[in-house]
């Protein structure tokens, strides 16, 4: 934690894992209370910035795959670390196949990403 502290002092931002910069605006201020929570927000942003740029790859690594393989399905949308897809019913089990492998392949980290595919009329019922 002092070290990204520090970086984001001597630089005033902060990476994701693959390289995006976040700016850590109050890093340096007179303010403690604003310095402070420049100081949570650069210890915070590397972990949070760097979810974000793994659901994004999936985000586009799904919907190549789903042009690629000709399936009837739809990205619908990105909620947290979820993607909501609409999907023909004959098609489910060949998009769950894909969607593990295209979400467990988008990022190779130290630890394996899991990818739990949930089935169901709306979001509710696939939970």
């Amino acid at each position: 934690m002092d070290t990204i502290r520090h970086q984001a002092g001597e630089q005033g931002f902060v990476e994701t894992l693959f390289g995006r910069k976040l700016p850590v605006r109050e890093i340096n201020s007179k303010n403690p209370n604003l310095r402070q929570g420049a100081e949570r927000a650069a210890i915070n942003a590397p972990l949070q910035g760097s979810a974000a740029d793994i659901i994004k790859r999936a985000m586009i690594a799904v919907d190549a795959q789903i042009k690629l393989q000709n399936l009837d399905a739809y990205l619908l949308m990105q909620v947290h670390d979820e993607l909501v897809l609409e999907v023909k019913n004959e098609h489910i089990s060949r998009v769950s196949a894909m969607l593990k492998v295209a979400m467990r392949d988008v990022a190779q980290l130290s630890v394996p990403l899991l990818v739990e595919v949930g089935v169901g009329k709306n979001w509710d019922e696939a939970h």
